[in-house]
């Protein structure tokens, strides 16, 4: 299953002790085996950013990204490749059409 990860710094008491630690902690994480995280993109306004994630366990997923849930707040959106998306919705029409 593919995923966007989006994610949004929390406000905490002190940012710049906070960003040490986070980046601590970053520098020694690894994702789940199970996970592969094709790209990582931060916003350019430096609150937040995005990761596309390949994964068989959303568990995992939450895994992952629970380990930064005190200074990251985060939205996980499955997705579908846009091909498969427009064929489905194409079905989807057919299939109202077919109804009288």
């Amino acid at each position: 299953m593919k995923y966007v990860v989006s994610w949004t710094n929390r406000e905490t008491g002190n940012a710049e002790n906070e960003a040490k630690r986070s980046l601590a902690v970053f520098s020694k994480w690894t994702p789940s085996q199970s996970s592969t995280f094709h790209q990582f993109v931060q916003r350019v306004d430096g609150e937040g950013g995005f990761a596309f994630v390949e994964s068989d366990s959303p568990e995992d997923i939450l895994r992952d990204i629970s380990k930064f849930t005190p200074w990251i707040k985060y939205e996980v959106l499955p997705v579908v490749d846009m091909a498969d998306g427009a064929a489905i919705g194409a079905e989807a029409i057919e299939y109202r059409d077919s109804i009288s």
